[in-house]
């Protein structure tokens, strides 16, 4: 039944990132503009529940693409050994670095983070985003 809903949540979804994007540019834009700086930067390490590379890469991007916003770096979770590790274990999966400009803080960020990437997953996959 999540298949029927599967296009306006995509839909839903690049509404969303584009409200996203245009906030961004406005708090850039004003922070260039004025003459005191508002930016607080910070780099925080994500643990993404994303399940693919692609899912991966598009958060990234996506998290690239945002003004104030760059991925670092992205790092797999493994096993011992370097093996993958059972989904149900909890271990596998990507981590990534991103330097944010705007946040009061690495949960705030990571807050941020989380809520672009249930966004994102709600909208790219058929069943829906993990809760």
């Amino acid at each position: 039944m999540k298949w029927l809903t599967w296009i306006p949540r995509l839909v839903g979804f690049l509404l969303w990132y584009a409200w996203e994007l245009i906030l961004s540019n406005v708090a850039v834009t004003r922070d260039v503009f004025t003459p005191r700086h508002i930016s607080s930067p910070i780099v925080v390490r994500y643990r993404t529940r994303c399940r693919s590379e692609f899912e991966t890469v598009l958060l990234s991007v996506l998290i690239s693409l945002t003004p104030g916003t760059l991925t670092l770096a992205t790092v797999a979770r493994s096993g011992p050994g370097g093996a993958a590790v059972d989904r149900d274990a909890g271990t596998e999966g990507y981590d990534i670095f991103v330097h944010s400009m705007y946040s009061d803080g690495p949960q705030d960020a990571r807050a941020s983070l989380q809520e672009m990437e249930t966004h994102m997953l709600n909208g790219i996959r058929p069943a829906g985003a993990p809760r």
